[in-house]
């Protein structure tokens, strides 16, 4: 049964950066267990200010990027960021890597090959670990490292998956709010947990999922259209895709040929008007009450640790106590 559950969020160039602190102090009275920012750099305010200051007005939950990329920092400073974040935080930090789309994409730079990643998640456990080590030719040391900071890897499609089961402390799991799709994906980590020959209760799964409760199931749709359009436009680079989904494929091509990087998750987006209900309620979970605890409840089954809900821009707070007062109680009490 899960019992754990987090917020992911950006920061809007509308909002005050100070707020973040606040809202941060009430995700964790409301008993989130951690807190992720998005890092895109030219639609939201900076990432690692943001955590710093909800580490600054926190005292419990973990927080981290979710997720910054080996392109736009060198990962050499986003190690000595990390560790900045972990000591303002007293041993709180994640960090949450991905090969990177918004940000990446949105500068003209292609995302990071598998080989990249599978070079630099054990150079960052030995930057971590405050020891001298070679790398490419440059001898590296961090004299800022404090501990081995829990490193997760935001994956969807299969040979990320592996990855993140073979080298990393946990999935930032992404792409569905569907279990069948959830369940095809979970098979990928453990081949990569078995490979490393490491064990599942060693490792956390969180799958990142949105979601809008109203009883105006248009209003909700369109609450999450931005979201789901975000993940649908990643679809088409995948290699593999579960057979059933394929009927998508011409809206995913859709989705990513227009899409707006500098309108990402915006309610506001034009895009995201190019995918349909169904793949809409595929990527997300929309409707009332009952229907969306319905969903999330099968969700629960599965062999995850945590849900975290991508927060939606609008009514933060309001959202977050509709999560707290009766999505999570009702969804606890079913599981």
């Amino acid at each position: 049964m899960i019992r754990r559950f987090g917020i992911s969020r950006g920061v809007s160039p509308r909002e005050d950066l100070v707020s973040v602190g606040e809202s941060a102090r009430i995700c964790e009275e409301r008993g989130f267990e951690v807190l992720w920012f998005i890092d895109h750099q030219l639609g939201m305010k900076d990432v690692y200010a943001a955590m710093n200051i909800a580490a600054l007005h926190t005292g419990k939950i973990e927080i981290g990027s979710a997720v910054t990329n080996l392109k736009t920092r060198h990962p050499t400073v986003t190690a000595n960021a990390t560790t900045a974040l972990d000591e303002l935080s007293r041993g709180r930090a994640l960090l949450g890597l991905g090969a990177g789309w918004i940000a990446v994409h949105s500068i003209g730079r292609d995302q990071s090959k598998m080989a990249e990643l599978r070079q630099w998640i054990p150079a960052f456990r030995q930057l971590f670990s405050g020891e001298k080590f070679d790398l490419a030719g440059a001898s590296l040391q961090l004299a800022t490292a404090r501990r081995q900071i829990p490193i997760f890897l935001a994956a969807s499609q299969p040979r990320m998956l592996e990855i993140s089961g073979e080298f990393c402390d946990g999935t930032i799991l992404m792409g569905a709010a569907d279990p069948d799709f959830c369940k095809w994906q979970l098979e990928y980590i453990y081949q990569g947990l078995k490979k490393a020959n490491r064990a599942r209760k060693d490792f956390t799964i969180d799958l990142i999922i949105t979601a809008s409760i109203d009883d105006d199931v248009g209003q909700a749709l369109s609450d999450v259209r931005a979201w789901a359009t975000s993940q649908a436009a990643q679809f088409p680079r995948w290699k593999e895709l579960p057979a059933e989904w394929e009927k998508y494929r011409a809206e995913f091509v859709l989705a990513r040929e227009k899409y707006d990087f500098k309108d990402h998750l915006s309610l506001r987006a034009r895009h995201k008007t190019l995918i349909s209900d169904d793949m809409v309620q595929n990527v997300a979970i929309a409707g009332n009450l009952d229907y969306c605890v319905r969903r999330l409840r099968e969700i629960a089954k599965l062999d995850i640790d945590r849900i975290t809900f991508a927060l939606l821009s609008g009514g933060r707070m309001k959202r977050i106590n509709q999560l707290a007062d009766e999505v999570i109680p009702r969804l606890l009490a079913e599981t």
